[in-house]
């Protein structure tokens, strides 16, 4: 017989290590390189030791000569804060009474939940990869007054039944009678999001922005601050350290291996790097596919 003992075991013993394997290997291939480790974690913060430049006491000289001047290494202290990231699920007492004489029927009610949940978080942790760290999941929309729908610029960031936070950037809290919107449809030909109630009055792009609830400020730091142009990265100054900005090249023309390859030789050069990973957005992938199609040949 299916109780509350039994569910609560199943969960903690059969879930708890899919669920972490999923989200920490599985997410997205971005993460499974990334290496991960509890190093550095110290009460609320993350403090990681990071050498820059190279060793000073190198020079030649001559067999009886004086030995090069040492010099050591260059460190600095990145620093920053642990994230959380939650998912909850929900079943009623009403749903487990009435699965007591069925345990097929709760088994599957208990993994479409779960499996939900960890499609969800791989969704967000995935995004928050490439985010900034605000949690701003769009960077421009429009509202009218009275209404339950925005038209924004890009739709990557959602999906039906995520719950959407309206952060009031100047007043610094979310808009009250906004605080957690569901998005009902999506209408992707004309960029259109309608949640399940109006806003109260309309909602001005320049004062506020939109992210998942009561998420705010409070994302992983992802390579959208990498690589933007704020002053501040891991609690550093990148006008101090101007190694701290990477490297980025604009207005490339038409993707070819030339335009990878230079990317590549720069990193290889200049910081050391060893490149074995490449990641791209998808309209990037389709435009390296299309200068691949002009090198296509038929064989018979």
């Amino acid at each position: 017989m299916v109780t509350l003992t039994t569910a609560q075991d199943a969960l903690k013993v059969v879930y708890l290590g899919v669920l972490a394997d999923q989200l920490n290997i599985k997410s997205n291939p971005l993460l499974a390189k990334i290496n991960q480790t509890t190093n550095g974690v110290s009460g609320k913060e993350i403090r990681k030791l990071a050498p820059y430049g190279l060793n000073g006491g190198i020079g030649a000289g001559t067999e009886e000569g004086n030995l090069p001047k040492a010099g050591g290494n260059k460190y600095v202290q990145f620093v920053t804060t642990l994230k959380n990231l939650y998912g909850t699920i929900e079943i009623s007492d009403k749903a487990l009474r009435s699965s007591e004489n069925s345990a097929g029927a709760f088994v599957n009610l208990l993994n479409a939940e779960m499996e939900g949940l960890i499609k969800a978080s791989n969704f967000n942790l995935s995004r928050m990869l490439y985010g900034d760290g605000t949690g701003k999941l769009v960077n421009t929309f429009t509202h009218s007054a009275s209404t339950n729908y925005v038209v924004v610029d890009d739709l990557k960031n959602f999906i039906e039944g995520q719950r959407i936070g309206v952060y009031n950037i100047e007043d610094e809290e979310y808009y009250s009678n906004a605080y957690s919107l569901v998005i009902t449809k999506i209408d992707r030909a004309t960029k259109t999001i309608y949640f399940d109630k109006t806003f109260g009055s309309q909602i001005d792009p320049s004062r506020f922005v939109l992210c998942m609830q009561s998420s705010y400020g409070l994302e992983i730091t992802g390579l959208g601050k990498i690589f933007d142009d704020s002053e501040m990265l891991y609690g550093l100054s990148r006008n101090q350290y101007d190694w701290l900005r990477p490297y980025k090249k604009g207005d490339v023309g038409t993707l070819t291996d030339t335009v990878i390859q230079t990317a590549i030789d720069n990193l290889e050069d200049y910081t050391g790097s060893t490149i074995d990973f490449i990641t791209c957005s998808s309209g990037v992938k389709r435009a390296y596919q299309q200068y691949l199609a002009c090198y296509r040949r038929n064989v018979d």
